[in-house]
């Protein structure tokens, strides 16, 4: 495979922009997975929904109502604006939010499950021999769920890889700023370069096929440990 030097840049930006936003998702994501995995409230209903959203919500909607929010009469950009920000539409920053609320149940639905999977007779234990809540936390809950944590990362990160239409709402088409790799494929067929056009699209299906990979792999070793400990 031979890129263009705007193909190029357009992958570093998404590789750039993934990664960005894996890390953002695994810092705040993990605390909301833990409270929905453990909580009784009757919020756990109602913000599990919200969370899931994204799933079932056409990109080019969520998009559309973030490019109002981030708009000068949009909350998001009034607040952005009396700080000296300024709009986040068509910016960076505006993408990498953009693509943490479109990649949040990837990240928090694997941590969740991984959390639930752990029970409640470790975190007792802990708590009998005097550890917190905090402590607990970090060191019982994370790493008996570093499986879960993989699998968050890989999936945030890939979808974050293969977004379109919420990058194509919010960031527009910028060359070096904003135009990701899915939307220089749309370029490409646009032009009727279709050579180009298929050079990334190949790339992009090898990329998801090592990213589905990885993620069974992990599922199958996860589930052997747990048979043995069960056994």
């Amino acid at each position: 495979m031979k890129f263009s030097d705007d193909d190029l840049t357009a992958l570093f930006l998404t590789l750039e922009l993934a990664t960005t936003v894996t890390l953002i998702l695994l810092v705040f994501g993990a605390p909301l997975a833990w409270w929905l995995a453990r909580t009784q409230s009757w919020l756990k209903g109602p913000l599990g929904a919200v969370v899931a959203l994204p799933l079932v919500l056409p990109p080019t909607v969520l998009g559309f109502y973030l490019l109002l929010a981030m708009g000068p009469n949009g909350l998001i950009g009034q607040i952005t604006q009396s700080i000296g920000v300024g709009s986040l539409a068509f910016t960076y920053p505006g993408l990498v939010l953009a693509s943490v609320l479109y990649s949040l149940p990837f990240v928090v639905q694997p941590l969740q499950n991984a959390f639930e999977a752990i029970g409640d007779r470790p975190l007792e234990v802990a708590a009998t021999l005097g550890a917190g809540r905090l402590k607990r936390f970090f060191f019982v809950a994370v790493p008996m769920a570093r499986p879960g944590f993989f699998t968050a990362a890989v999936l945030g990160f890939a979808h974050t890889v293969g977004e379109f239409g919420v990058v194509l709402m919010i960031g527009g088409n910028i060359p070096g700023e904003t135009r990701v790799v899915s939307v220089q494929v749309y370029d490409h067929v646009e032009a009727l370069a279709y050579g180009q056009a298929h050079q990334l699209a190949m790339f992009l299906i090898l990329f998801s096929f090592i990213v589905l990979l990885l993620v069974y792999g992990v599922r199958r070793k996860s589930d052997r440990v747990t048979f043995r400990l069960s056994v």
